[in-house]
């Protein structure tokens, strides 16, 4: 049997990996997976532990007020160090570009342990943005043994770094999996009145701190007082930076709805109602197009242009008048706005955890076949 240590400490981590957690358990005979969790994210994190039904075998809370990155890479690299010197895994599973994931990448490397990189080969070919997750990444990528990609634009990338085609397995994005499965089980809340359009506002990276997110609520701002019928939704990080810029300009709005952050349940929830999504999130650009709903990504640079291609997401930027416009025109124009909304999810199917348990079969040699991709 073979031990298959996963990590993870943010939300989007347990929400991208605990699908995979459960597809493996139903291996029990081929696989003993251990869960463990450092705590990047705390009370976020809990919430999506308790959504799935997930415990940990190992909870390392290395979560300090005020933490930097230096602090949360020291401290989840020493602990992840030091759990997995014990469980003496097969096999480090990590997702995504987060510390945690860079943190445990590295402990297995250091203990000569494969990795399995689940969202592999992202980029945006420039390091400082989004920062520090573009280079967290890249580290990553050079340590992997295994690359389960969502596309074939992220499997391009791999190659042209000269990663061996034969490591790289092009599985979909286990948040379709995920959301697939929150939203059957989620029903719909209406906040507002049927005839109200909903816009959903996520923004906190470190990029858009200060002048960038000004920027963006003030053209939140100008949006609704420009449409009576549109209010906005907006869950705001506990940044003390973000909480700071957004309610001095959007505090006093009441078209306005400042929530804290919700859980992931009721983030769905907020997707399935929204009218279209306004956001600098990588994992929001995965999960909306899949419920039907356009993507205005308030960023200079995405690492998944394939929503952009494909054309469920477009690339605003943070300039006030840029994302004014779009808006409006996606508010004003049906024909634009239904291309949006039914563009196929270049993204996943649901089945992307079956195809990388079906990857980790060929390479324990339970199975001899390559697996079919995405």
């Amino acid at each position: 049997m073979k031990k298959i240590f996963v990590i993870f400490g943010t939300r989007p981590e347990a929400v991208k990996l605990i699908p995979l957690v459960k597809e493996l358990n139903k291996y029990r005979g081929r696989y003993k997976t251990v869960v463990c969790i450092t705590g990047q994210h705390r009370e976020m994190l809990d919430q999506v532990m308790k959504l799935f039904n997930q415990r940990a075998d190992y909870d390392l809370d290395i979560m300090q007020i005020n933490q930097t990155l230096y602090d949360i890479t020291t401290h989840a690299l020493t602990k992840i160090g030091d759990v997995i010197k014990k469980v003496k895994p097969d096999m480090v599973v990590v997702q995504g570009d987060t510390t945690t994931a860079f943190a445990g990448a590295l402990s297995g490397f250091y203990e000569k342990v494969p990795v399995a990189h689940v969202e592999a080969g992202l980029r945006t070919g420039d390091i400082y943005n989004p920062f520090p997750e573009e280079v967290n990444r890249l580290m990553i990528d050079r340590i992997a043994s295994l690359y389960l990609v969502p596309t074939g634009n992220a499997k391009a990338a791999l190659l042209r770094e000269g990663v061996g085609k034969e490591k790289i397995f092009v599985t979909g994005n286990t948040v379709v999996d995920a959301l697939m499965w929150v939203a059957k089980k989620s029903e719909t809340k209406l906040l507002f009145p049927k005839e109200d359009k909903l816009i959903l506002l996520t923004s906190h990276r470190r990029e858009n701190l200060g002048k960038p997110l000004e920027n963006i609520c003030r053209a939140v701002k100008m949006v609704v007082k420009k449409y009576k019928d549109v209010k906005v939704v907006y869950p705001v990080h506990l940044n003390p930076a973000v909480q700071k810029t957004v309610y001095s300009i959007l505090g006093s709005n009441s078209r306005v709805v400042l929530t804290k952050p919700v859980g992931y349940s009721e983030l769905v929830n907020l997707i399935k109602m929204s009218y279209l999504i306004l956001t600098d999130s990588g994992g929001i650009q995965e999960e909306a197009p899949a419920l039907g709903k356009p993507v205005l990504v308030l960023r200079k640079t995405t690492e998944r242009p394939e929503g952009v291609t494909a054309g469920t997401a477009k690339l605003v930027g943070t300039d006030t008048a840029d994302i004014v416009r779009e808006t409006s025109r996606l508010i004003d124009d049906k024909k634009v706005y239904n291309r949006m909304a039914q563009a196929v999810n270049p993204y996943g199917d649901g089945h992307a955890c079956e195809r990388t348990v079906a990857v980790f079969n060929n390479f324990f040699g339970y199975t001899s076949k390559r697996p079919s991709e995405f």
